[in-house]
């Protein structure tokens, strides 16, 4: 030993002391272990990290969207952030020109992107937003593009736009959609101001629909879709063609994914009354590539 500790030193007395610390530092280990082991569940942990005296281990299953869902009346709007009942009448441009899709055999589509002053879209992120969505939803495979016929570009005011989508207040979308005494928000295209126009409900792009069930970018790809579908010559409303099948693109899946209660709503409509019910779908071609329908086909 004493030629041990002429060879290491001071270390030679230092070994045995980490040892005996190390051996008490285990020890404890073990025993906290052992205590805050539930009664019966020896080892057992928990996933909370709430402050001492929550009750928050087992909360049981998380909600479930089928107990006690409530289909929203067409008339009513879901619940969600606010939106505009009335705007400024006058528009102002948003985006960055330059998206271009699509081949355009037959014909190109110019547009601009244009918000109501008074329209806040603060609320789902700013103009910007807004029109990186429009954009996008143009110019995705699964839209008109899919159709070689038709092409967008997103241009500047000045350069000879032959189309406009502007988000618009509740009261404008109204007055310009002839909707002054309907008791639903919808959207429309119409040339009332000698534009090709597409307008945008405020209350709908914020709130979305009913039959979309909470999914509000799908509803925004739809509306944008179905909104743009008329203004590039698609004017009749389509119905629901199988039950459980994905809603065309022209059904007016705003108000219902079911033929007979659109066909309550205007008896004299397309909808035939026979109670086929749709899935929601927001997409013109939702199977990029599949050979577009040519009219009268």
């Amino acid at each position: 030993m004493v030629r041990f500790a002429r060879e290491f030193g001071w270390r030679a007395y230092a070994i045995p002391v980490l040892a005996v610390i190390t051996a008490f530092v285990l020890f404890d280990i073990f025993a906290s272990g052992a205590e805050d082991a539930a009664p019966g569940t020896p080892g057992s942990t928990t996933a909370s990290s709430g402050t001492a005296g929550d009750d928050t281990s087992d909360r049981g299953p998380g909600p479930d969207p089928a107990d006690g869902s409530v289909q929203l009346p067409p008339t009513q709007l879901p619940p969600g952030g606010e939106f505009a009942q009335a705007g400024g009448g006058t528009y102002r441009v948003i985006g960055t020109p330059g998206t271009a899709a699509g081949e355009g055999a037959e014909e190109t589509f110019r547009y601009v992107i244009e918000v109501e002053e008074g329209v806040d879209t603060a609320e789902y992120g700013g103009d910007d937003a807004v029109a990186r969505f429009v954009d996008a939803t143009l110019s995705d495979p699964r839209s008109w593009t899919n159709d070689p016929r038709f092409r967008f570009e997103h241009v500047a005011p000045d350069q000879q736009p032959n189309l406009r989508i502007q988000l618009s207040s509740v009261e404008t979308t109204r007055d310009k959609c002839g909707g002054v005494d309907m008791e639903m928000e919808t959207s429309c295209r119409t040339t009332i101001d000698g534009n090709n126009a597409v307008v945008l409900n405020d209350a709908r792009w914020s709130r979305g629909a009913g039959p979309f069930q909470g999914d509000i970018g799908s509803y925004r790809q739809y509306l944008v879709n179905h909104e743009v579908g008329h203004a590039i010559g698609y004017a009749e409303h389509v119905a629901c063609g199988e039950n459980g099948a994905l809603a065309p693109i022209m059904m007016q899946q705003t108000l219902s994914l079911n033929n007979s209660e659109l066909n309550s709503f205007s008896p004299d409509s397309d909808y035939p009354d026979d109670n086929a019910t749709c899935h929601y779908n927001a997409w013109p071609y939702p199977q990029p590539g599949a050979a577009p329908i040519q009219d009268g086909n």
